[in-house]
């Protein structure tokens, strides 16, 4: 049973990684219209350097980047689109996919918000903030976010997953943000720009959040879905 487990458990985070890398190899494509050269791009510098510390292969990056800046024959144009709206228990959140086609992700997006609310353009962004968005790791214990902020620059922080912190900042401060950090002892695990919501919703039952999270985890794992930015309290 174990061993099952195990099995299965390695599978999972093989899919997972797997889809990890789509999406990195995506980003990457659309980074690279700029430029193949990350040292003159600082947009596909920043995706390169999220997909470095993914371990995503060599190959697969330098295939994605010409690919993007038209170097290859193999040339895919991908369309970035939004979609805004409310999972159940009116829970706001927008939805960004990366699609070379826009009328079969709309279809399935909207089969996907049949448990919610599909809203038209500015529906719900209009509760969100449009920020840069840095998650670091503190490099040692005596890192301290709130000084780090303070002097890189960032507009606010919050704790995240596995003693990291998120760094928030103007969308114009993003890339200046995301090099200084590391001299106040954080090192940069992803940055990107994104949405914040200005007031989460609070549920008052488990039951209300795991219909929720299953809601969220459907979106999420449809192949065109880059990112899900969530208005949920918690």
């Amino acid at each position: 049973m174990g061993a099952q487990w195990k099995a299965k458990h390695k599978e999972a985070a093989a899919n997972a990684k797997g889809k990890i890398f789509g999406k990195l190899a995506k980003e990457i494509q659309i980074a690279a219209r700029g430029g193949a050269d990350p040292d003159m791009n600082s947009r596909l510098r920043l995706v390169v350097e999220q997909a470095k510390k993914a371990s995503m292969p060599r190959e697969t990056l330098e295939r994605a980047i010409k690919k993007g800046a038209g170097l290859s024959g193999d040339v895919v144009q991908y369309t970035l689109v939004k979609y805004e709206g409310f999972a159940p228990h009116q829970v706001p959140l927008i939805v960004e996919c990366l699609t070379d086609n826009v009328n079969r992700t709309v279809a399935e997006i909207r089969v996907l918000f049949r448990k919610g609310q599909l809203g038209a353009e500015g529906s719900v962004s209009w509760d969100f903030n449009h920020v840069g968005l840095i998650e670091a790791s503190p490099d040692s214990a005596d890192a301290d976010p709130e000084m780090a902020a303070i002097e890189a620059g960032a507009q606010d922080f919050e704790p995240a997953e596995e003693g990291a912190t998120l760094f928030i900042t103007e969308t114009t401060d993003l890339d200046a943000v995301q090099k200084a950090l590391p001299e106040q002892g954080f090192s940069v695990i992803s940055a990107k720009i994104g949405y914040v919501p200005k007031n989460p919703v609070t549920l008052d039952s488990e039951e209300k959040l795991a219909e929720v999270e299953a809601f969220l985890e459907a979106i999420d794992n449809h192949d065109d879905v880059q990112n899900v930015y969530v208005g949920l309290a918690g």
